[in-house]
């Protein structure tokens, strides 16, 4: 029974991470717009929905006194 070791590539992290936004190769093509507008996206989203939740009631119709 034979075995192969396959050695990783000597690149460090930053280089793997470009490679890996960079392919085609990958099911979901991220590329650096989505590098950015991914977290962007889902901190703005999260606090939208904070900001929703914690706003104070308001009259719309204005029929109350203040």
């Amino acid at each position: 029974m034979t075995t192969t070791i396959q050695q990783r590539s000597s690149a460090n992290v930053w280089q793997r991470f470009c490679e890996w936004v960079t392919s085609t190769d990958n099911r979901l093509y991220v590329g650096w717009f989505g590098v950015l507008m991914i977290p962007t996206l889902l901190s703005a989203t999260i606090c939208f929905i904070i900001a929703f939740i914690a706003a104070p009631p308001v009259d719309i119709d204005g029929i109350r006194e203040p």
